[in-house]
């Protein structure tokens, strides 16, 4: 029998999910089972569980249905638990280092209690912990063991299920659940003390709860609240089953009218004023029916919005509710509408705004109007197939108006017809972002189609690299632009669980692969032979792309590598394609090449996927080029010259050297011996290539645009979707040149 049973619902969060259950197995006190208790058979919250579980027997997979939420979740991890004691931890919760064996130590001290109640500390989601939560309880703890009438602040109904270790033989004795609904803990944690026989304390943090961006699921808006109301009733019911003891009922019904009051004076929470009424009328009758007898009420402000609730004065109760707020709201509105409408005076958009939204139009924008390329182009393009009833223009600057195909319907940033697009259409695409003035209007939907696979931070993980955050912009601005996203477009279970972290947000993602990707699957061996002659390739030369990143260190484009003298090693057979960054201009400096013909400079060529079906393979830093190129199945070298410098500068999610795509190269010297050698081009570099494609190109099977447009654009179902060809299955373009023995 484990000392611990660690139960942890994993039916969503991907993104932290690994923390947590690293924070678990990777405890100095081993003796332990933990319980992952997932909700469906497949997706990315089970393949990560699967995946620790096949490194480490102690992780046992539960399945509980998603319908039953958090409670059913945890009663499933009790059900099949063996431990001495139970904890819990939810999905994106961790355990601090040491904190089993600190957990024993006291358990054993006090002679095993069947509750052991310890502190946890609240980590924001950008500033970090913010200390211990529950010092409330420590001073006037009793020493050693002790029952609950003993101590002078317990019950406490704020104490959350994951702050305490409880005597799993107890809780089968009791026949303890977490009851159905929000607030469950409530219920359980009240429950759980009063039926404790002997209690014990720890002043000593063991859990880090993350607080999410997107706040708690209990503060959000929604008739879940009305769920408080039934919670407060069970506790009542239970407490006064459980004990007689005056004090024990006073204290869990002021703290439980406490819960109350805060949601009856927050009106947000509560939808329409309608559910409002009906929350007080209830929260009257069981204030009424559950006070004990002799109970006082509070002095000032508490104890005359509880005079009131008692009364069943609602008018009186929101007007004292409104005195507090009235005073500086409207002040604060004024000031903003001022602001607003010094912005928008000469601008249409404001008008626009009061115009209907156009259910039909869809507007698609890729890198800041500077044509029609990428995610949002294959998605145009799909949704003209499948999708013939919706209307899609497509965003272009004033200088890239001719970059677009003819018979695409293009609208100038800036113009009239911009802000009235803007304003009124009911679907909006797009690789980067929007402007901050543009309004997310409610009944819109804002699809974030990404532009690359993360192997650098991004979003709000930048923090802790002032250069790239200081070119990144202002991370509000960011999170503001995130709020607009409906939808997140996700190439691997990499980036879902990165875009979590990185952007958090009420987006849903969209596993789908990344739609400009598809070209690599439906393209055929005469579509690349037309794509080089375009390019000026030489039909018997082998085709070379090198294709470096941004350094964030540095402000102008200078390459990392020689290319002449790279061009004047490699020899006739070769030719090479050099694909700046979009932030700079080509190849600057290297006219002499080019017109030799053994560089040709595609940095303006609209469309990235058509340059990487020319090349026969890629050289590359750590530009995420190398992840959509790894689809074509050609080979990859990385040539790592600064690593170190760039890894320190940007910071990067994994190491990429000890995964490569491919031979990896240090200095100029070792990439012109990798291809002199052959080695960009032997078996150790197909084996390399071939586990980076299983686990980066996991979604890119050539369907990804027809199920962005099926999803978003025709409404349907995730589970209606055409499923994912598995990579085995796929087969890319053909390369077109014949590779040279060397």
């Amino acid at each position: 029998m484990p000392r611990f049973s660690v139960v942890v619902p994993a039916h969503d969060g991907p993104g932290r999910l690994p923390d947590c259950l690293d924070s678990v197995l990777g405890q100095a006190f081993a003796d332990l089972e933990l319980i992952a208790v997932v909700g469906a058979q497949e997706g990315l919250c089970a393949s990560i569980v699967g995946a620790f579980a096949d490194r480490d027997p102690r992780l046992k997979v539960v399945h509980s249905q998603p319908d039953q939420g958090l409670p059913g979740a945890r009663n499933a991890g009790i059900a099949v638990a063996e431990g001495e004691f139970l904890l819990f931890l939810d999905g994106d919760d961790t355990l601090v280092p040491g904190a089993l064996g600190i957990l024993d130590a006291r358990l054993a001290k006090c002679d095993e209690p069947d509750l052991l109640l310890f502190d946890h500390e609240r980590v924001h989601w950008f500033d970090g912990g913010t200390g211990p939560a529950l010092g409330r309880l420590w001073p006037d703890a009793p020493t050693g063991a002790f029952s609950v009438e003993q101590h002078p602040a317990l019950p406490d109904v704020w104490v959350p299920a994951w702050s305490a270790a409880y005597r799993r033989d107890a809780v089968a004795r009791h026949e303890l659940a977490f009851v159905p609904g929000m607030f469950t803990d409530t219920v359980w944690s009240v429950t759980a003390t009063l039926r404790a026989r002997r209690i014990a304390v720890l002043d000593r943090i063991c859990v880090r709860h993350l607080l999410r961006r997107q706040g708690s699921r209990n503060h959000l808006p929604g008739l879940h609240h009305m769920d408080l109301l039934d919670q407060f009733d069970l506790v009542m019911r239970r407490a006064a089953e459980l004990t007689t003891d005056p004090v024990l009922l006073d204290r869990v019904f002021h703290q439980m009218m406490g819960k109350v009051l805060k949601t009856a004076a927050t009106p947000g929470r509560l939808p329409t004023p309608a559910v409002r009424r009906q929350y007080f009328r209830q929260a009257t009758r069981l204030y009424c029916q559950h006070r004990p007898a002799g109970s006082r009420r509070p002095g000032g402000s508490v104890g005359l919005q509880q005079a009131l609730l008692a009364s069943g004065s609602y008018v009186a109760f929101s007007a004292l509710r409104g005195t507090k707020r009235r005073a500086g709201k409207g002040i604060r509105l004024g000031r903003r509408w001022l602001r607003r409408l010094r912005k928008r005076i000469g601008n249409p958009y404001r008008a626009f705004l009061r115009r209907p939204i156009d259910e039909n139009l869809a507007v698609f924008s890729s890198y800041w109007g500077r044509g029609y390329a990428c995610n949002p182009a294959a998605i145009h393009a799909a949704a003209r197939r499948l999708a013939p009833h919706i209307k899609p223009v497509f965003l272009v600057t004033k200088d890239h108006t001719g970059s677009l195909p003819e018979d695409v319907e293009r609208v100038v940033i800036g113009s009239a017809r911009y802000w009235e697009v803007m304003a009124t259409a009911k679907y909006t695409f797009n690789n980067v972002n929007f402007e901050m003035a543009v309004k997310k209007r409610p009944g819109t939907v804002h699809v974030q189609t990404q532009h690359g696979t993360p192997l650098k931070c991004m979003g709000v993980d930048l923090v802790e690299y002032p250069a790239a955050a200081a070119a990144a912009g202002s991370l509000g601005k960011l999170l503001q632009r995130v709020d607009r996203w409906d939808f997140n477009v996700s190439s691997n279970r990499h980036s879902t669980e990165v875009w979590e972290r990185a952007y958090p947000g009420e987006y849903e993602s969209l596993d789908v692969g990344y739609p400009r990707n598809d070209a690599f699957y439906t393209s055929t061996a005469d579509d690349v032979a037309a794509i080089r002659r375009r390019l000026g390739v030489p039909e018997n030369r082998v085709a070379v792309l090198y294709a470096p990143t941004h350094r964030d260190y540095r402000t102008d484009f200078l390459p990392q590598l020689d290319l002449a003298a790279f061009c004047r090693a490699l020899g006739d057979d070769f030719v090479v394609l050099m694909r700046a960054h979009h932030s700079y201009a080509g190849a600057a400096g290297l006219e002499g090449m080019l017109r030799s013909g053994a560089l040709i400079d595609v940095t303006e060529h609209p469309s990235p996927d058509e340059v990487c079906l020319a090349a026969d393979a890629l050289v590359t830093d750590y530009s995420s080029i190398m992840f959509d190129y790894a689809n074509l199945d050609r080979p990859i070298v990385v040539y790592a010259d600064d690593w170190d410098i760039y890894r320190e500068t940007r910071g990067v999610y994994f190491d990429l050297l000890a995964g490569p795509p491919g031979p990896v190269a240090r200095t100029r010297d070792e990439l012109t011996e990798i291809f002199r050698g052959g080695r960009w081009q032997d078996e150790t570099s197909a084996r390399l290539r071939e586990a980076f494609r299983r686990r980066f190109c996991e979604f890119d099977d050539g369907l990804a645009a027809e199920r962005v447009v099926r999803r978003v654009l025709l409404g349907e179902s995730a589970t209606t979707l055409p499923p994912i060809v598995p990579l085995g299955e796929r087969v890319p373009a053909p390369a077109a040149a014949r590779v040279p023995l060397l």
